[in-house]
């Protein structure tokens, strides 16, 4: 008997399990697809947190559904599962960014050489490991302080990082005063401010009033390893725009707290693929104390520099081997110079702690060079604009027939190259005519959204702005009378318009809007979005991921702009409440085909623990 009662448990237990393991089971299956992001990357699971009535801002989830059936725009048929709710991520990916998470590559092992700063390039996670859930702001994040004033400060709360204020205390970065951090507009080489320096530049160029614009010569900047950006930051009252670039490394909020500043600024790096620039974009590329070994893989990244200069452009280099007389700093100097010296670069001035080298004009200096002499120009089929994802080589980009016979980039100063035809329009096959209608459309347009945006919004609610699709930049163009500044975005496979985007005189970037933007959440106040939703829809990508990637880097109280086809439309106002956006304005595209705007605001909201933190 005892051993039947045995065999009787036995099952019994059997059952149980069993039961236990389809409950488990179906439990993965109904929540896996919301929590794969934070689960698939070990966080644990406590990496999600529902939103809803614990939010400030929000909307109650009073019927306890979290999903309802919807159709995805584009289809005939089938069902998407629209959330009435995202989880929220945990307070510690506060400030994810998800192509360049370091525990993304440590987790997926990826083999990286860490001397070329491959750990600091873009590394995307794959679909199954992505977040579906939305970035919290920090414990007590307030609106950030509105432009100019945000030059010179920012609210602590919204990026409690204060370890660069002890680190350069000597060298005026930033000062903590109470609930703000003060940027005084020093820098590890200009410690008395950037505008004296700015100055001390233009002066050893011998450049009229001491202003380095020279005329409106010298529109676009490239400084690399910015800092918080203090030198882009005082280049802007000169009417000069610089792209700010550092990577994501020891000093890794430093771009936050330049966009956070209202500066225009980008997560880089020069590593091992090109910068994603077009060839000739910048007048003046600047290093101060940036700490890069030029000298390295037979200068491959001053050859990047040289293929990102304009003819005759200038690189202004402060660093002890301008200046130092010890054995290793003369050693560098000395190789840097041969470098230069092959490369046809000539010091235009050079003064204490300052070098400025000068690009050549034209290609004369290069074909005088001995045979064999190294760095060899780049093949004759190398495209210098393709920039995505594409290995830098060592050698030197010559210049293209034009620029050869116009002896430089044949630019009219600024602000007349904003809305002059500029001469690689005819890359495109596009007329000058047909570059001032689109300047025209564009600005028709933009007065007409302002116009729509105009009970929400006043002079200093916007600064940072960007074109998910910029086309030719007229978006941009028709904003030059407004205190902001735009990131010109332009897809990766399409035309590679960026660089007439840079010979108006605008900045911009090359991006996939199937992968994360490489910047921190909460940066810009204003997406435009013109048919964006439906070209990533032709390439098979989740317009989904794109809502919450569009949510991740708008700023609490932002605004975006879709102009698309109708169910794009459909498609998005599906989606409103759950990401904690609200509808703004409709309106149809006044005889310009079947595009409808539509307009929406991001609301402010917190979690409950972050409240109960920030009191």
């Amino acid at each position: 008997m005892r051993g039947r009662s045995d065999g009787g448990q036995k099952k019994r237990l059997i059952a149980s399990l069993c039961a236990v393991a389809i409950f488990l089971g179906f439990l993965y299956v109904y929540y896996g697809s919301s929590s794969r992001g934070a689960a698939d990357l070990g966080y644990g699971s406590k990496s999600l947190r529902k939103l809803g009535s614990s939010y400030l801002g929000g909307d109650d989830d009073t019927d306890g559904k979290q999903y309802e059936s919807s159709t995805k725009f584009g289809q005939d048929e089938g069902e998407d599962i629209v959330p009435k709710t995202f989880p929220v991520c945990d307070d510690r990916h506060s400030e994810l960014i998800p192509c360049l998470d370091r525990h993304l590559i440590y987790q997926m092992r990826l083999k990286l050489d860490l001397s070329v700063m491959e750990h600091y390039e873009r590394h995307c996670p794959p679909p199954e490991r992505r977040y579906n859930c939305l970035i919290p702001p920090p414990p007590g994040y307030k609106v950030p302080i509105k432009w100019p004033q945000s030059r010179d400060e920012v609210w602590k709360a919204n990026i409690p990082h204060t370890h660069l204020a002890h680190e350069k205390s000597d060298q005026n970065w930033m000062v903590v005063q109470g609930e703000k951090i003060v940027f005084p507009g020093g820098g590890t080489h200009f410690h008395y401010g950037a505008d004296k320096y700015i100055a001390s530049i233009a002066n050893m160029l011998n450049f009229s009033h001491n202003n380095l614009n020279n005329e409106g010569r010298i529109r676009t900047v490239l400084d690399v390893g910015c800092g918080v950006a203090s030198f882009g930051a005082y280049l802007l009252s000169s009417d000069i725009i610089a792209m700010s670039l550092a990577p994501n490394d020891v000093h890794q909020n430093q771009i936050q707290f330049a966009l956070e500043r209202g500066i225009p600024a980008y997560l880089g790096v020069l590593g091992t693929k090109r910068l994603p620039y077009p060839s000739r974009s910048f007048e003046l590329a600047h290093c101060s104390r940036c700490r890069i070994d030029w000298l390295q893989r037979d200068g491959i990244l001053l050859l990047e520099l040289d293929r990102l200069l304009r003819p005759g452009g200038y690189f202004a280099y402060s660093s002890p081997e301008a200046y130092a007389q010890d054995e290793e700093d003369l050693r560098i100097w000395r190789e840097m110079s041969a470098l230069v010296g092959r490369m046809c670069w000539r010091i235009a001035a050079k003064r204490n702690q300052t070098v400025i080298w000068q690009k050549p004009l034209t290609n004369d200096c290069y074909m005088e060079r001995e045979p064999g002499t190294n760095p060899p120009l780049c093949r004759s089929d190398d495209d210098p604009d393709a920039v995505w994802g594409v290995p830098m080589e060592a050698c030197i980009t010559p210049y293209s027939d034009h620029d050869q016979k116009a002896k430089g980039s044949g630019l009219a100063p600024w602000p007349a190259r904003l809305t002059a035809p500029p001469p690689r329009l005819a890359d495109f096959g596009y007329s000058s005519e047909m570059f001032e209608k689109d300047t025209e459309t564009w600005r028709h347009r933009v007065e007409s959204y302002w116009n729509l945006l105009s009970p929400k919004i006043e002079d200093d609610t916007s600064r940072n702005l960007m074109d998910m699709k910029a086309n030719l930049g007229s978006f941009a163009a028709a904003l030059k009378s407004k205190n902001v500044w735009v990131m010109n975005v332009v897809p990766e496979d399409g035309p590679n318009t960026l660089k007439v985007i840079y010979d108006r005189g605008l900045i911009g970037t090359t991006h996939n809007w199937c992968e994360a933007f490489s910047t921190y959440p909460r940066t810009y106040d204003l997406l435009h979005a013109w048919t964006v939703f439906s070209d990533i829809k032709k390439k098979g990508c989740s317009a989904e991921d794109l809502l919450l990637e569009m949510d991740r880097i708008l700023r609490p109280s932002g605004f975006v702009i879709i102009r698309d086809k109708q169910p794009v439309i459909d498609f998005v106002k599906k989606y409103l409440s759950a990401l904690h956006w609200e509808a703004v304005a409709t309106a149809d595209s006044d005889n310009e085909g079947d595009d409808i705007v539509f307009i929406i605001q991001k609301k402010l909201w917190l979690t409950s623990e972050s409240l109960r933190n920030s009191e």
